[in-house]
This record gives structure tokens, C-alpha cells and sequence, in this order.
């Protein structure tokens, strides 16, 4: 084969489709778009879903509620008294409680609560057990094994950094409550404008005349005023007086 002779696949490259050119090809005058309307224009710009006006799938469909949490484990409820079934010192785990048809399958976790009565010893190999179903199984003889990876225990040191701040969190919280209340002292404020307060009071205030000679005052220097130019008119005629004896 040489370089001449490639060719692409067959229908992999197919022609344009060319409208608007004539009517022919079927696709002319209108170019498929039909005759008027919304569609027939160049910017459409119809929103994705759009249904013409009535209800789109989107808002017809239910929604799901709540919050789905995505570490959930589910664990089988196995019931003390439906291990009365088991004879004695019968070592009790997944695979015997599948023959038994107590659980589905043998990867199903299981815990045990304590519900029912249980008379007997028995050996419990579960992933989760109730407190009080473990005190109804050690009392009765029995013993109890944890399968699987377990939660840390109360007081137990914190494994990951989440755990740790939570820990570190605690560490403080009690340590801010441990402290013991400190009264609190009063506040001294500076005493430089109490000091220039009393510079001021310790000064003597000018006196401010009352109303009553305030008004008496204006009118003493009122009839100054007027008698003035009288005084000065008699000194006036004086004068002349006096020039025309001596002429």
C-alpha cells in the first residue's frame, strides 16, 4: 500500500449538508427551518429542556429528599432469642447463621442485640453486639469475638488527622472551663481632664452684670451721648459772648 491509496473509512467523512440553495435538494428557500416562528430565525437561543411552555421532564420528575450518606454500613439484626436454636458451645458466625437462614448471605455483617432470652453458652463471632446483649451471652457462659475493624474505643487515642483536632478540640475546651474565674479590676481612667476641669473651676469667673444693669448701663451711656452736644453748644455761645466784649 503507499500514500496515494490511503482513503478514510467508509462514512467517516461525509459531505456538508448545504441549504438555502435552491429547491432541489429539498432543503432550499427556508433552509428546513419552515416559513416563520421562533425557529425560523438566526439566534434562536431556546434554553436546554425547553418544552415549548409546558412543564419540562425536569421539574416533572419527583426529587429525592435528605442527605445519603456515602459511609453508611448496614448490619443484620440478629436477636438473642433466635439463638436459642444453637446447642450448646456452638461457635456462632456468619457461615452458620447463613445455614440457618438468619442473614442472607455470608458477607452480611452482623450484630446482635439483646432482645430474647438466651439460657446457654454460646461462642458469638459477629461484627457488632449490643452492651446488654454482651452481658446476657458472658452470663450465660458464653464469650463474644468482634469480626472486622472496630470503632476506637472511649479514651482510646485518635487515629487520623479529623480524629485528632476533634481530640485536641475536647483537650481545650476543658482545660478554658478548668480556669478559674478572674475578678475583674476596675479600670483607671487618666486623670488629665479631670485636672484640667479643676484648673478651670479654680479660676474666678468674671462676674456677668444682671439683666436689670445691663439695661441701665445702655441707657446711662445713652444719656452721656445726648448730653454731650448740649454741653458743647453752651461752650459755643460762651465763646461768641465773650468775642463780642472784647470787640
Amino acid at each position: 500500500m503507499k500514500l496515494h491509496e490511503l482513503s478514510p473509512a467508509k462514512g467517516s467523512r461525509r459531505p456538508r449538508k448545504r441549504v438555502g440553495r435552491g429547491q432541489g435538494a429539498g432543503q432550499g428557500k427556508t433552509s428546513g427551518r419552515g416559513q416563520k416562528g421562533q425557529g425560523s430565525r438566526s439566534s434562536v437561543g431556546l434554553p436546554a429542556g425547553f418544552e415549548g411552555g409546558q412543564m419540562p421532564l425536569k421539574q416533572r420528575l419527583p426529587k429525592q429528599r435528605g442527605f445519603h450518606n456515602r459511609w453508611r454500613h448496614e448490619y443484620v439484626v440478629v436477636n438473642l432469642g433466635k439463638l436459642v436454636r444453637f446447642e450448646k458451645d456452638t461457635v456462632v458466625d456468619p457461615d452458620v447463621l447463613t445455614e440457618a437462614g438468619l442473614i442472607p448471605r455470608v458477607s452480611s455483617s452482623v450484630k446482635v442485640l439483646a432482645a430474647g432470652h438466651l439460657g446457654h453458652a454460646l461462642t458469638l463471632r459477629v461484627h457488632r453486639i449490643s452492651a446488654a446483649a454482651r452481658v446476657a451471652v458472658e452470663s450465660a457462659g458464653g464469650s463474644v469475638e468482634l469480626l472486622g475493624a472496630q470503632p476506637p474505643a472511649e479514651g482510646a487515642e485518635p487515629v487520623g488527622r479529623r480524629e485528632q483536632r476533634k481530640a485536641d478540640a475536647v483537650v481545650a475546651r476543658a482545660e478554658l472551663l478548668s480556669r478559674p474565674a478572674t475578678p475583674s479590676e476596675p479600670v483607671v481612667k487618666p486623670d488629665g481632664k479631670k485636672r484640667a476641669k479643676g484648673a478651670a473651676a479654680d479660676a474666678t469667673p468674671q462676674a456677668k452684670p444682671a439683666r436689670g444693669e445691663r439695661g441701665g448701663k445702655g441707657k446711662a451711656t445713652k444719656a452721656e451721648s445726648t448730653a454731650t452736644p448740649e454741653v458743647e453748644q453752651d461752650e459755643a455761645q460762651d465763646n461768641e459772648a465773650e468775642t463780642e466784649d472784647t470787640e
